[in-house]
């Protein structure tokens, strides 16, 4: 190539397939100054261009060897990741049981009282209907008996036969 030839920063990130960024980036790296034309267009030549592609190059190479010379990070065991998860859940749910526990006792702590005292309430209100229907009943016969005196004259009275009336 002709070391005369001009390139045009687009044809730079063609060329090495990167972007301004890292053009600016290697040649800090690398010392090249791109320089302008008479109109402030900015081109590179060609030899510095290949400084710029060697200098890529030798960047990567030392990426892939940092990689290569890294400790392999051991990852955590999926299962024992898997596990304290399980348990930290665990945790969690037996904490909020215990709280939902202690605060539905304190709220009911006093319900027993209430359905004993509602329970014998209602034992006396039925003992309460049965004698209710047991004085209607007398009351009844009562009447019945009384309605069976028939006024005769100066406060006697007779009785006629009471009629049997089965409740």
């Amino acid at each position: 190539m002709n070391n005369t030839k001009v390139l045009l920063p687009q044809d730079v990130r063609k060329l090495l397939n990167i972007d301004n960024k890292e053009i600016v980036d290697l040649c800090r790296k690398t010392s090249v100054t791109p320089k302008k034309d008479r109109s402030g267009q900015i081109y590179f030549s060609v030899d510095e261009v290949r400084k710029l592609k060697n200098a890529k190059s030798t960047i990567a190479n030392e990426v892939k060897e940092k990689r290569m010379t890294l400790p392999v990070m051991n990852k955590p065991n999926s299962q024992a990741v898997v596990n304290g998860l399980l348990d930290t859940l665990n945790k969690m749910e037996n904490n909020i049981t215990e709280s939902m526990t202690k605060l539905i006792d304190e709220k009911l702590e006093g319900m027993d009282d209430v359905v004993l005292e509602l329970v014998r309430c209602k034992t006396e209100n039925e003992n309460l209907k049965n004698k209710v229907n047991e004085l209607n009943k007398e009351n009844f016969k009562l009447k019945n008996i009384l309605n069976s005196f028939k006024p005769l004259m100066a406060g006697f009275y007779i009785k006629k036969e009471e009629e049997e009336i089965l409740l």
